[in-house]
């Protein structure tokens, strides 16, 4: 089983430096945004980019997710038909809607809270979609044929040029917000251009009635399941502005939202390795007794990013930055205290990720929508009932119980379907000690770093103390052979 586990642990550690590498080169344009733009202009970036991911659902329509289940068993169809099929759905699909976008963009510029002198910004929204859209399937491809360094070499690639172009616009060349989406429509035109000899490797035009069929069916529900998995993760910026009327309050949120990224990284780079792992593991005979545990594994890490993060954001926010600003720009600090709430949601959407095993496969895809829909239903619900009174400590909470909501949905489903004996009783233990850390700091530590300090190495002691994780267990993953 360790090897099994150390296998996974390398692939995560792999995709893991693309996402290191990658979330800190974005992360610097939280720096870079909050000490040149203003809230209400990062704002309007903020809101686009929130519509960018929930279009997204609807120009990748699941498909990402059917190659994924059918090119991994070749149950129908071979290789190439496997590929072609989901990435000709993706580009014609992809074209037409990038065509209507670009087309009536001159009516939709109250949607994206820009007035008629920056209607090119929807344009450039049309083209980022298409070219991002149309490369998924290769990029799918590389993580099923375990290419983890070639894929991480192409998205670094990516994040590079966007990054560097950032900064090149914005600081020398003085564009302003539109230097964000130009940046990122050259890096994805790039990005398309490098996993081209993948797509015409893999590409056939031979028809697989059975494969199309098979691979809509499963791949559909995931429209209306992405649709409000991406709505309880971006609606409360659009609704922060349309309750508040303020875009400064939506990029006050924006920013500190962002600072999640750090548990948001975690579960991306555990995301990319887990669903092809979980895929060709799952027919061994100690499959659930591995699957449960890593997901003890995964929230034991989890909860010690949420811990480090929860301790010391207010003095990570406040580093200097050569003499131009901080980390985070003073004007946004105010909304420091909702990154704990962000940094837990996350954390439930890592667990939401483990359970995500059963539904797949099992093929029990169908749920998704009930699951993502009324998540996203709390979440609206919760926006209009706390953003009045709370503002974005209200949007925060939403988006905390949108994705306790799903967390708990997607468990009771692959439990019926797919029952995997968790360790419940060190899970259970772990959030008690991390609630407990969590509210002591709140309380009692205040700015003394030597308290959090302490409180960290409790929170260490107790992993161990409780029995949570023993050294002998790390002695024989280290020693395993993978």
């Amino acid at each position: 089983m360790f090897d099994k586990i150390k296998a996974l642990s390398k692939e995560t550690l792999i995709y893991g430096t693309n996402t290191i590498i990658g979330r800190f080169l974005n992360f610097l344009f939280v720096p870079l945004y909050t000490n040149i733009f203003a809230p209400d202009e990062f704002g309007i970036i903020a809101n686009i980019y929130a519509y960018i991911a929930i279009l997204n659902v609807f120009f990748t329509i699941g498909l990402e997710s059917g190659y994924f289940r059918f090119a991994s068993t070749l149950e129908e169809g071979n290789r190439k038909e496997n590929f072609t099929h989901p990435f000709l759905g993706i580009f014609v699909n992809s074209l037409l809607l990038s065509g209507i976008l670009f087309l009536f963009a001159g009516n939709l510029n109250e949607l994206f809270l820009v007035d008629d002198s920056r209607i090119h910004l929807i344009r450039y929204t049309a083209v980022i979609l298409f070219f991002d859209a149309v490369s998924i399937v290769p990029f799918a491809y590389l993580r099923l044929q375990h290419k983890a360094v070639h894929f991480v070499t192409l998205k670094i690639l990516n994040i590079v040029i966007n990054v560097t172009l950032n900064f090149i616009l914005i600081l020398v060349f003085k564009w302003g917000i539109e230097s964000v989406l130009i940046s990122n429509v050259i890096a994805s035109v790039i990005t398309f251009i490098t996993v081209s000899p993948i797509i015409y490797r893999n590409f056939s035009l031979s028809l697989n009635r059975n494969l199309a069929k098979e691979l809509l069916k499963f791949s559909l529900p995931y429209i209306p399941a992405g649709i409000s998995s991406n709505l309880v993760q971006v609606i409360n910026r659009p609704m922060l502005y349309a309750i508040t009327g303020s875009a400064n309050s939506v990029g006050i949120f924006q920013a500190n939202y962002k600072l999640g990224i750090f548990m948001m990284l975690f579960v991306s780079m555990f995301e990319f390795a887990w669903r092809p792992f979980f895929m060709q593991n799952f027919m061994l005979p100690d499959a659930k007794k591995l699957f449960s545990k890593i997901m003890t594994i995964f929230v034991i890490a989890g909860s010690f990013i949420f811990i480090v993060l929860s301790l010391f954001i207010e003095d990570i926010v406040k580093i200097p930055l050569l003499g131009r600003g901080t980390l985070v720009g003073k004007a946004y600090w105010s909304g420091l205290a909702i990154v704990p709430i962000i940094l837990f949601a996350y954390l439930l959407y890592g667990v939401y990720i483990n359970l995500m095993a059963g539904i797949y496969i099992k093929k029990k895809t169908k749920f998704l929508p009930f699951i993502t829909g009324g998540a996203a239903l709390i979440n609206i619900i919760v926006n209009i009932l706390l953003i009045p009174s709370l503002d974005i400590y209200g949007a925060a909470i939403s988006t905390l119980l949108s994705y306790f909501a799903m967390t708990a949905g997607i468990y009771v489903v692959s439990h019926k379907y797919y029952p995997i004996q968790y360790e419940y009783s060190k899970i259970i233990t772990v959030f008690i000690i991390i609630g407990a850390i969590y509210i002591t700091n709140f309380y009692i530590a205040g700015n003394l770093i030597s308290v959090k300090i302490l409180l960290l190495l409790i929170f260490i002691i107790s992993i161990f103390a409780f029995r949570i994780m023993n050294i002998r267990a790390i002695k024989d993953f280290v020693r395993s052979k993978n």
